[in-house]
């Protein structure tokens, strides 16, 4: 039995580069029309997004703070549902057409995160030689749990079809796979509390914290990843295969904007800068230290967990301390991802649910687990540990997103060969 997911949710790719290859704006426009009831819709979860925005800088508590994560959360999810910002997508595009458009995004929104993190960072710790870290800064220990953690959350990606972020946002767009994958990752947070205590007494406690800035000091972490991210870039333009684009771009600016794909460099430039902005006035990006929390507190309820889970809440990352306010800030960011992006996938037309069938089903809880255990013993995902981690200056982002890069490749190709992926 095959678990490959066609759950539809990508469909609207296929759709844009069939319109680009005909070149022609009539064949653009029949691909990409829109009933006007989406529009109507997309405006009302617009103006209730807007509503809910006032209501928690009037009500919430701290206001600002929650306010401030629900828009932020909002320009997230819009940005990756308009410029496909899939972290697997991505990497799936250049395993199979060497489509390098998607890495170069990525490589994008690195140099923004690691400039703009650098600029803060001089404000706040003008000396980095000391022991001190900048605050909450995702920078975690680096060893053999951390690689553990990077492949099994890229061996999730390639079996559910999507990091969690991107299952926030397609969840948006009707998936049928991304509600199962989001409640497999919370099996995974508690399999992953279940097994920390063993992996922080053999690895993790053990291991080194490695910020780039302590040892080279700013300018020299800055100039040798940038160095880094350009020599990326220019390997990624010299083996990927050209892409034909769409020979006429849209004259109406409100198809640029809502209709038409973002081009990868400006997902990339605008989730660089949205990163910048969560650090400097609430905390950096990560989705995933509300479904860790409720997570770790819905075990703990059900009494499923040791009564102390060494060190786990003493290291910088997605914290999934229990909390006991009902709206939280990276939960209203959530939020933000998840209605933002519905509204785009309805305005763009890209709003395709379809019912689940078994492969959806098994695809998402199996891949969903090891998307949270991974989580867990990575101290973030893709956004968190990896970009938030590289921009911070932190090795064990590059160390994670090589790991599950590694682990997504491995179990594509082996699922491939044996008829169970797609």
């Amino acid at each position: 039995m095959s678990i490959s997911d066609d759950s539809g949710a990508l469909d609207y790719h296929r759709a844009r580069e069939i319109a680009a290859a005909s070149g022609s704006p009539d064949a653009a426009s029949a691909v990409l029309a829109v009933p006007p009831w989406r529009f109507a819709v997309a405006t009302a979860v617009t103006l209730a997004l807007a509503t809910a925005i006032h209501l928690v800088g009037i009500h919430g508590e701290p206001a600002t703070q929650l306010q401030l994560s629900l828009i932020l959360g909002a320009a997230f999810g819009f940005v990756l549902q308009r410029s496909r910002f899939c972290f697997f997508c991505i990497w799936k595009d250049w395993l199979d057409r060497r489509d390098a458009r998607g890495l170069l995004g990525i490589v994008t929104a690195l140099a923004v995160g690691i400039t703009g993190y650098t600029l803060i960072y001089g404000a706040w710790l003008p000396d980095p030689s000391g022991t001190r870290l900048p605050p909450t800064a995702h920078i975690g220990p680096v060893g053999p749990a951390l690689v553990l953690g990077g492949l099994a959350f890229g061996a999730g990606m390639a079996i559910s079809g999507s990091c969690i972020s991107a299952h926030l946002y397609r969840l948006g767009e009707g998936s049928p796979t991304s509600p199962f994958a989001l409640i497999g990752a919370v099996g995974g947070f508690i399999l992953g509390f279940l097994s920390w205590n063993d992996l922080y007494l053999w690895s993790i406690v053990d291991s080194p914290v490695l910020w780039l800035p302590r040892h080279l000091g700013y300018g020299g972490a800055l100039l040798a990843s940038l160095a880094l991210l350009a020599a990326l870039a220019w390997l990624l333009l010299q083996t990927g295969r050209p892409v034909q684009e769409a020979q006429q771009p849209p004259s109406d600016p409100l198809v640029a904007v809502f209709t038409r794909r973002w081009p990868a460099w400006l997902g990339g430039l605008l989730v660089g800068l949205i990163g910048v902005a969560a650090y400097l006035r609430l905390l950096p990006l990560g989705v995933t230290a509300e479904i860790g929390s409720r997570s770790r507190q819905l075990a703990t309820e059900l009494q499923l967990l040791p009564s102390r889970l060494e060190g786990l809440d003493s290291f910088r990352g997605c914290a999934t301390v229990i909390r006991d306010a009902l709206l939280t800030p990276n939960g209203l960011f959530i939020g933000g991802v998840v209605l933002a992006a519905f509204a785009a996938a309805l305005a763009a037309g890209e709003f395709k649910p379809k019912l689940p069938d078994t492969g959806h089903v098994l695809r998402g809880l199996i891949g969903g687990a090891l998307l949270g255990w991974g989580t867990v013993i990575g101290l973030g995902c893709t956004v968190g540990t990896l970009l938030s981690g590289i921009s911070a200056g932190a090795l064990s982002g590059w160390v994670f997103g090589l790991a599950l890069l590694l682990g997504t490749t491995v179990t594509l190709k082996l699922g491939r060969r044996l008829g169970l992926l797609g």
